[in-house]
């Protein structure tokens, strides 16, 4: 005797890990850069603000222009779309583990913010603008993903 399976609705991926896929790269691209763009505005505004509160941008003797935060921050957003997707194709619980992984990333971003040769002032905002950052993109991104 034989077994049969039969499926119904929309044909599905699935992957190594046994998830379920439909389309869902797509969806975090497109959510990806939005949030990207988004958190690449808001760590240049919170630049900006602390600029505006006399909060020296410099490090090492040298100033932080506010693009770079946006830049970084961009580029940081598409290590973690990148993440994000392989995550939904081979993580078994993709959610959970961008959470916790991104996470652990973020805190391990503030060292380098805490180590440079700047203002404690400085050394704050730094912090802050991977912590707006982090606040925006991952769970936009964490949203996307099943677990």
């Amino acid at each position: 005797m034989t077994a049969t399976t039969i499926t119904t609705g929309a044909p599905q991926n699935v992957t190594s890990a046994g998830t379920a896929q439909t389309g869902t790269s797509g969806k975090l691209w497109r959510t990806g850069a939005l949030a990207g763009v988004a958190a690449s505005v808001a760590t240049s505004a919170t630049a900006a603000i602390a600029h505006t509160l006399d909060v020296p941008l410099t490090v090492g003797g040298k100033s932080i222009p506010l693009v770079g935060f946006a830049q970084v921050t961009l580029v940081a957003s598409i290590i973690g779309m990148v993440l994000a997707v392989v995550l939904a194709r081979h993580a078994s619980r993709p959610r959970r583990t961008f959470v916790m992984t991104t996470t652990a990333l973020t805190v391990a971003s503030f060292v380098p913010d805490i180590l440079a040769d700047a203002h404690t002032a400085t050394k704050l905002t730094l912090v802050l603008t991977h912590v707006v950052a982090a606040a925006i993109v991952i769970p936009a991104l964490a949203f996307r993903l099943s677990d």
